[in-house]
């Protein structure tokens, strides 16, 4: 069969996206609003650009309840700086809380019962529970459309990596130890490591 994407309302349209695009794995990225009150927020339309400069990027929606700005691009709009802490397996079901939409200025760290850190470059709090932390600076954001179903990209470079001594060696990070997640349809997840395969590369 196909599909015109554009003969669908944007819900039909949004399950056939995340249906076909997956796994994916998921940007829990922490933020401050412009009092310092901190935010913290997944979202799974998330990837790594370039390493030089090191880019990464992720993108969120218009809120499907309301029409209105996420509260993390809010933030990244007023501060220009946030935090991707990366999911491992063990802290899914706060950021699965996290998910809630909480009023504006209301703490999830708090509320999921995760613990900030500060930042080291940016002057924003991290996920201490979460392995992996990249302390981004605004690079770029780009807007496709206002109204529902519709979202942004925010390009950031990471200026700081925080890392687990214990999943860090010969520069590179044991992904096993690491014990990453990512998001299917609905609300299913999936376990990176838990089935993997290898195929060498022709050169």
């Amino acid at each position: 069969m196909e599909i015109r994407p554009d003969t669908l309302p944007w819900q039909d349209a949004y399950k056939l996206l995340i249906g076909s695009v997956l796994p994916r794995p998921i940007a829990f990225v922490s933020t401050v609003n412009s009092e310092g009150v901190a935010n913290v927020a997944p979202f799974s339309f998330f990837t790594a650009i370039c390493a030089d400069p090191m880019l990464v990027c992720f993108a969120p929606m218009i809120r499907g309840t309301d029409g209105e700005k996420k509260d993390t691009l809010k933030n990244i709009e007023l501060t220009k700086r946030f935090i991707i802490n990366i999911v491992s397996e063990e802290i899914c079901e706060q950021v699965n809380n996290a998910a809630t939409d909480f009023p504006y200025g209301v703490d999830e760290f708090e509320q999921v019962g995760l613990t900030k850190v500060d930042g080291t470059t940016v002057q924003v709090p991290r996920v201490k529970e979460s392995l992996v932390g990249l302390e981004c600076e605004l690079h770029e954001l780009l807007h496709f459309g206002e109204n529902k179903g519709a979202g942004s990209l925010v390009i950031g470079k990471v200026v700081n990596v925080h890392i687990n001594d214990e999943l860090y060696a010969d520069g590179k990070i044991n992904s096993e130890k690491l014990n990453p997640v990512g998001r299917l349809a609905g609300h299913s997840y999936t376990r990176a490591i838990s089935d993997t395969f290898a195929i060498e590369r022709k050169r």
